[in-house]
């Protein structure tokens, strides 16, 4: 294959839309923008959210509280759920999610002291209750922060 006999895949390359060149192209006159009115005038158009003059959706929706788009949000597990798990397991992030206890880690996962433990566990988690800790450790496991 030489470069002179290179070309784009058919139906790759398109002409370009002349608009106003004329009523035999199909866009003539007036250029696509119908007759008259503010979407045809230069720079016509509403801004985005504008709805003709009707209180706009934004300006109508009741606005109470605050939400903290920055907090830190946790995929919580309560230590009664790792009691499925067999004595000496390392109970991860990852081993949490194959076996179905958590669905996605968010940013992170915090170990809650709900429930009794009785197994020895390892626990990597990036928080833990002081509850859950002191479960975790009087059964013979270890509460490590990652």
């Amino acid at each position: 294959m030489k470069l002179h006999e290179l070309s784009p895949a058919p139906g790759a390359v398109k002409d370009v839309k002349r608009k106003g060149r004329g009523h035999g192209s199909g866009n003539g006159k007036t250029a696509g923008k119908g007759h008259k009115g503010q979407k045809a005038r230069s720079g016509g158009g509403v801004r985005p959210g504008f709805e003709g003059g009707q209180t706009a959706l934004a300006r109508r929706t009741p606005k109470r509280g605050f939400n903290n788009i920055f907090a830190t949000k946790y995929a919580t597990v309560n230590v009664s759920d790792l009691e499925k798990f067999v004595d000496g397991t390392v109970v991860d992030t990852e081993l949490l999610k194959a076996s179905g206890i958590i669905k996605k880690e968010l940013d992170g996962v915090k170990v809650l002291g709900n429930g009794e433990l009785t197994k020895n566990l390892t626990v990597k988690a990036a928080k833990f209750s002081a509850a859950a800790k002191e479960k975790i450790e009087k059964a013979g496991g270890k509460a490590e922060v990652m």
